[in-house]
């Protein structure tokens, strides 16, 4: 099987969030199970570097402004097709804004012109490639399907996955024209949105289905709440739309032999999460006692719930834990978190940005990691979590609702909780997650169970990998009837 993914990112090349993590992990996956995934990527300096050698496969004397082409390229086990167009991708800054952070004002063309070589490419474009169905990551890649729909490739099966509906890729009317859609696209069951061009939501309307990254949130995304103005389309595609959980690459996720870790350690033997252990509360300045270590490890932002965790700073170190928190955001956030730490030297411990090496030591050597998110289409933090004997603490929303046992008095006597829930943009419920996990973490024999479990649920990508294929094939199906 065939299948031809379209993305704006992708693990290890580039990466700004765990979309990079999904699209770089889902083709290993897919190996084994008869699928063959060629990923279209934009070229970035920092993706076009690593390439030497380019052999183009398609060429565009003019797309969208200049000169481009396609060639192909291999790493990591990962069949790429790299759409080189310096004039849309080779910029200093990151892959959607400049240095700044402030987004690139021309984003709706470079990922139009991305979207549009992936239809093209859908349509045969290159010689000897013809993708059984197509699948596209998020608003950047989402136009994709439109282009197919109103070209040669209408009759190739789609996917779309949604990773997070917050981003949707909205632009005013006047790019329509140079789109090069034909008229009678820019309607309601077109690209139109709001009187002006929705990238993401053309997406969903052409893609044949739609998935999320967790069951949970493909129910909230039909709601008002969740829905970002795209609930009443949503609902009119009910029996297109499907959640699947992400995994996450057990290889590289894995505490037996993970290289960033000051020590290594298994379910059977954890003796190396205390190494780990010491090197948090050094970096973080934290004192070195055996109360509860807690961590954050997330971008700073109000999705986040990053402003929940800061009004209840103070309630934390009263419960007798210890708080590390490591990310980057919102700069009010970071001031907030920055405030507590200073008044609670010891106790709390901040670092701004981002730190590969020492997100995975905190995996490793926390007791506990925080995520009280107001929405998380899936999150992988947990799943690190899960996988290291980092305990999660988490709202009851999307993925994280889905992927973590709640240690209510049922499950720890069946011995299957693996981490503590609680309501969604609820200061009060969240202080009283983080007493229950101080609660349990005094009682060894429970504690100890809740880790062993964690580290041993299946978080790779078997399961949900099987239920892509399942899909592929059924939509495959359908088009060959």
């Amino acid at each position: 099987m065939q299948v031809l993914a379209v993305t704006p990112e992708i693990y290890p090349l580039v990466k700004t969030g765990g979309l990079a993590d999904v699209t770089g992990a889902l083709p290993l996956a897919l190996k084994g199970q008869g699928v063959k995934m060629r990923t279209l990527v934009p070229g970035y300096p920092i993706v076009t570097g690593r390439f030497k050698k380019k052999k183009a496969v398609l060429q565009y004397e003019a797309l969208h402004g200049g000169p481009a082409s396609v060639f192909i390229a291999e790493t990591g086990g990962l069949d790429l097709l790299v759409l080189d167009a310096p004039h849309l991708f080779d910029r200093v800054g990151g892959p959607y804004g400049d240095a700044t952070g402030a987004d690139w004002p021309d984003n709706w063309r470079r990922f139009a012109a991305l979207s549009l070589v992936g239809a093209d490419i859908a349509a045969g474009a290159i010689s000897g490639y013809a993708p059984d169905l197509v699948h596209v990551h998020d608003w950047q890649a989402a136009m994709t399907l439109a282009y197919m729909r109103y070209g040669t490739a209408a009759g190739v099966p789609s996917v779309i996955t949604v990773h997070n509906l917050a981003f949707q890729g909205q632009f005013g009317a006047s790019i329509f024209p140079e789109l090069g859609l034909p008229l009678h696209a820019m309607a309601l069951d077109g690209v139109e949105y709001y009187g002006g061009v929705g990238f993401l939501k053309a997406g969903l309307q052409a893609a044949s289905a739609i998935t999320t990254v967790s069951p949970t949130y493909a129910q909230e995304i039909r709601t008002a709440e969740f829905g970002m103005g795209l609930n009443g389309l949503l609902n009119t595609r009910t029996g297109d739309l499907v959640g699947i959980v992400n995994g996450i690459d057990v290889d590289t996720w894995n505490p037996e032999t993970d290289k960033l870790l000051a020590a290594n350690f298994s379910v059977r033997a954890m003796k190396g999460r205390q190494a780990n252990r010491l090197v948090v509360e050094e970096r973080f300045g934290l004192e070195r006692d055996n109360s509860p270590l807690l961590c954050v490890v997330s971008r700073l932002t109000w999705q986040k719930g990053i402003d929940i965790l800061a009004a209840i700073g103070e309630a934390i170190v009263e419960s007798g834990a210890k708080l590390a928190v490591l990310g980057s955001g919102d700069r009010a956030l970071e001031g907030a978190l920055l405030a507590g730490a200073s008044r609670h030297r010891g106790r709390v411990g901040v670092v701004i940005g981002y730190d590969e090496p020492l997100s995975h030591q905190m995996q490793g050597g926390c007791d506990a990691i925080l995520i009280p998110s107001r929405f998380e289409p899936c999150g992988l933090t947990q799943l690190y979590g899960l996988r290291y004997g980092c305990v999660p603490v988490v709202a009851r929303t999307g993925g994280l609702a889905d992927t973590v046992i709640d240690a209510n008095e049922a499950a720890v006597a069946a011995g299957v909780a693996t981490g503590f829930q609680f309501k969604a943009n609820d200061g009060d419920a969240f202080i009283h997650a983080v007493r229950r996990t101080v609660a349990a973490f005094a009682a060894k024999p429970v504690w100890t169970s809740m880790q062993k479990q964690g580290m041993k649920a299946d978080v790779s990508w078997a399961r949900s990998g099987a239920r892509y294929v399942d899909l592929y094939r059924s939509l495959i199906g359908k088009r060959q009837a």
